[in-house]
């Protein structure tokens, strides 16, 4: 990696500077990994994670700054084991955040590779309008009946444990949904379908018939779900442009040889003032997209309650700039950077869906101008 002043910026403090450090080693003898079944590689990445004490970041008490440095550095080797750590983390951040002692059981099996988790939010008639929710829990004697349609879940068919968000009806709207600890292998959960994206991981669509949870599932109060939702995305928003940072810095590192390297009539295309002004804006964005996204994370870190316009700012940001940084790169690539397995290549596709989950880029703009 060409450049890792950023981790002299006052926002880390020496234990960041030494964990990332460990990761990088850890990543340059562990990634990337052969992604041809992609279900069996992201067994292997959680395990793998889990072995080398990378997860116990992701459960428990969670330190933002150190969310986002691991995000990063793993999306820079290679984004399915970004995505592998990042999904144990949202998969049990309402248990991190609001769980009992028992459900917090759980989070020694995520932390350690044991058990995949999966966060069951989006429905087809509710992405980003999260008060559409139609997927009901009801009360029956000794617990909750579950019933509806999740879609777009990451690690759906492969996860030990969800968190399911569920309306139970205390209010209209975002104000009447709940969250529920649910083990995968329930009575009445079903895989619908496999999704196939342009950059391959394991989603699903799932359907809940008569899934039946002890009381003691249900996470928080009933009627907190929409908080316990918004709180987990606080956190793990940030982490997203992290992720896109770590993509767009690959790019430029990528772009930096291959300038440097490629010669045109005897000329290195570094030496040609406008392939300069490209790569000098490729160098901006990326340093713009980080210092917002650990300025979301130092926020957060420090105890701020809700960091909802300073994440939303990192998201939109960071995912955007990314994708201008990956495309200029393809470009700089000529056809190499349209070849299929070229590792450019692999980061156009890979950075698309990062502006769309958690919340898409006009979604983060609504939120930035309603905190205005």
């Amino acid at each position: 990696m060409s450049d890792r002043t950023y981790l002299d910026w006052p926002f880390f403090e020496a234990r960041h500077r030494e964990m990332a450090a460990a990761l990088e080693d850890w990543c340059g003898a562990h990634l990337p990994v052969d992604h041809g079944d992609v279900d069996a590689a992201c067994r292997g990445l959680v395990a793998a994670l889990g072995a080398g004490g990378w997860l116990r970041h992701s459960g428990g008490s969670l330190d933002v700054r150190t969310l986002c440095l691991i995000r990063e550095t793993l999306a820079r080797h290679d984004a399915l084991a970004d995505f592998a750590f990042a999904m144990q983390g949202l998969g049990m951040g309402a248990v991190s955040l609001f769980g009992t002692a028992s459900q917090r059981e759980w989070l020694g099996k995520t932390t350690s590779g044991e058990a995949i988790s999966a966060f069951a939010l989006t429905e087809p008639g509710s992405g980003s309008d999260v008060a559409a929710t139609s997927t009901t829990a009801v009360r029956v004697p000794g617990g909750w009946r579950l019933d509806g349609v999740k879609t777009w879940i990451s690690n759906g068919g492969i996860a030990d444990v969800y968190v399911i968000f569920a309306r139970t009806g205390e209010a209209p709207g975002a104000r009447g949904l709940s969250a529920f600890l649910m083990p995968a292998d329930v009575a009445g959960l079903r895989v619908v379908e496999r999704q196939e994206v342009i950059a391959p991981h394991p989603l699903a669509t799932l359907a809940l018939e008569g899934v039946t949870l002890p009381e003691d599932a249900l996470i928080g109060e009933a009627g907190a779900g929409f908080k316990i939702a918004m709180s987990v995305l606080d956190v793990f928003r940030s982490t997203v442009g992290a992720a896109a940072l770590g993509m767009a810095r690959r790019a430029l590192d990528e772009t930096l040889h291959r300038v440097r390297s490629r010669k045109i009539q005897g000329l290195a295309l570094a030496e040609m003032q406008m392939v300069q002004g490209h790569m000098a804006d490729m160098a901006l964005k990326v340093d713009a997209a980080a210092l917002l996204v650990y300025r979301a994370a130092w926020v957060k870190d420090q105890g701020a309650a809700r960091v909802t316009r300073e994440a939303a700012m990192a998201k939109l940001y960071a995912t955007e700039a990314a994708q201008e940084v990956i495309d200029m790169a393809v470009q700089l690539h000529g056809g190499e950077g349209v070849r299929h397995g070229s590792v450019v290549e692999g980061l156009y596709r890979e950075i698309r869906a990062l502006r769309i989950y958690e919340g898409a880029s006009d979604v983060q703009r609504i939120v930035i101008a309603r905190s205005l």
